[in-house]
């Protein structure tokens, strides 16, 4: 009942592996790493395997870190809405009062989600096999490798799931997930790197410390799932769909968030109780007073109190003990709002269609603009109260570190970089929100999008730099990743040495480049959702 005749893993693997998205998405990820591995593949024509064994293990290292980050990346989109769609669906009901065990529910749903990403994982391993006659790297080491990757995708997976069965929104539970994965990701390649030249240790230490912690991970998580499910909440109960937030703050623990208190009450104002004045846009009103938190605040809470913990000491060694790392606290503010910024704003209209009230939306006599300002304002305030929580030590850190009185300009440009991030996260998740039928569609397109526009610069540009370097092919790759904020941030370092009140001109042209290119996108993508609201669906 378990594993062989367990129905919930039978269905779910009849409906994953037979959808079109799953051969698209082995033939996208076989298709890239091949042209990865081809167009970094060595091109003397003899090689000397004795002294040059390095070419070899930097294309293997590039191969596995890129799938570890990827299936990082991936682990969530397949778990953690696993139990969540259930919820959804109005489906979670019949799957608790069927016979089988919550050990089996939650084995068959961590099984399912995590089949095709071990599939995509084992179906690249014939080309890693390639790069190992290049020598510099023992098969042994890559076999290693491919352990290390297939734990923690299990790891990860696991902690999607757990994540899902505490949440009823795919959109909550993805973000915690997120949250939760990624600074793990992140330990495991400074540590892969960190032991590079320890080939012996390295290897000792993915095939006896890592399955110890990833067992113990797994075997916690999975008996806390299996719990909650055991003893669920009412779940059948249609009141649940509204919190009330006073109760809910009684009973919460750590942080709670209070609509009557500052700074609570920025993005989270108190109910309306009197009628609209003369000219309100009710869109926004209702947008603004109730929609945010009609599901609870446990997500919030979350987020809030993970990045604050997670920014304590990225903030005391970034910004004070060494001022001239200070881009990478602002890529850390960066990342935070790629996670949360797409949250609030992906569901906007999808909601909507989803509670069939698109069509009374549209036939209001607000116009297109005040329905997507009302929408985009309402989701952009939260994501922007949360990321300036992060920004707040960097203004600090100008009163306490004089290096900064020197470089004012760079402290500046460094908080337009995140303001601008945050409001094309909220712009691009919108017109997801517009595209598509399903919030967790849209959601999964914005990140992915976003992912693009932010992070793919930053490796083709460290591919061309480590491959191609010292050509003209890499400079002008390396000029043309303005589109991401991390580059950006990077090119206005604060130097601890001289003022940099008379920066560069290159790399301010590089920073106007970065604000000019997404104030065009945004403005482009709002036109575009204003087109769709007046021609397409009002004239149909």
């Amino acid at each position: 009942m378990y594993l062989f005749d367990n129905p919930v893993l039978q269905r779910e693997l009849l409906v994953n592996l037979r959808m079109t998205r799953a051969f698209v998405l082995l033939l996208l990820y076989l298709g890239l790493l091949g042209l990865v591995v081809f167009l970094a593949w060595p091109q003397e024509r003899q090689l000397d395997l004795t002294t040059n064994p390095l070419a070899a293990r930097r294309l293997v290292n590039l191969v596995f870190l890129g799938q570890y980050l990827l299936a990082s990346m991936m682990a969530p989109s397949f778990a953690a809405g696993a139990i969540t769609g259930e919820k959804e669906r109005k489906s979670y009901e019949m799957l608790l009062a069927s016979p089988l065990r919550p050990g089996a529910i939650v084995l068959g749903k961590l099984l399912a989600s995590l089949c095709h990403l071990l599939l995509l994982v084992f179906a690249s391993l014939p080309i890693v096999m390639l790069c190992l006659p290049l020598g510099g790297v023992s098969l042994y080491e890559a076999l290693a490798a491919y352990l290390g990757l297939i734990l923690s995708v299990i790891t990860f997976g696991m902690i999607s799931l757990a994540a899902s069965s505490y949440f009823r929104r795919t959109s909550a539970s993805l973000v915690v997930a997120y949250l939760v994965i990624l600074p793990l990701a992140l330990l495991g390649v400074a540590c892969w790197m960190a032991l590079e030249n320890q080939g012996s240790l390295r290897l000792m230490m993915t095939v006896t410390v890592l399955p110890a912690a990833c067992a113990l991970i797994c075997i916690f998580l999975f008996r806390e799932t299996a719990a909650r499910m055991l003893h669920p909440p009412d779940v059948g109960s249609e009141g649940k769909e509204v919190v009330d937030l006073d109760v809910e703050a009684k009973e919460a623990m750590g942080l709670v968030i209070r609509s009557d208190q500052f700074p609570d009450r920025l993005f989270a104002p108190a109910k309306r109780t009197d009628l609209l004045e003369d000219g309100t846009n009710p869109v926004y009103d209702k947008e603004m007073r109730s929609e945010i938190f009609s599901q609870g605040t446990l997500m919030l809470r979350v987020v809030i109190q993970i990045s604050m913990l997670l920014a304590i000491p990225l903030m005391a060694f970034f910004l004070y003990a060494f001022p001239d790392l200070a881009p990478w606290y602002i890529s850390y503010v960066i990342g935070f709002n790629m996670l949360v910024g797409p949250v609030f704003s992906a569901g906007s209209v999808t909601s909507e269609r989803e509670r069939e009230t698109l069509d009374l939306l549209l036939t209001t006599i607000l116009s297109p603009w005040q329905i997507l300002s009302a929408k985009l304002i309402s989701g952009l305030r939260v994501s922007s109260v949360l990321t300036m929580f992060l920004l707040w030590p960097l203004v600090l850190a100008i009163v306490m570190v004089n290096t900064y009185w020197t470089n004012l300009p760079i402290v500046l440009g460094y908080i337009v970089i995140v303001l601008v991030v945050c409001l094309t996260t909220a712009t691009i998740a919108l017109s997801c929100s517009v595209m598509f039928q399903k919030t967790s569609i849209s959601l999964m397109t914005t990140y992915l999008l976003i992912v693009l526009l932010f992070t793919l610069p930053l490796a083709v540009t460290f591919f061309a730099a480590t491959f191609f370097p010292d050509t003209r092919v890499s400079e002008i790759i390396s000029a043309a990743s303005f589109s991401s904020p991390f580059a950006a941030a990077f090119r206005l370092p604060v130097d601890t040495m001289m003022p940099r009140s008379q920066a560069m001109p290159a790399q301010w042209l590089f920073f106007g480049s970065f604000v000019a290119f997404y104030l065009v996108l945004d403005a482009a993508l709002l036109a575009t959702m204003a087109w769709l609201f007046n021609y397409r669906w009002r004239a149909g």
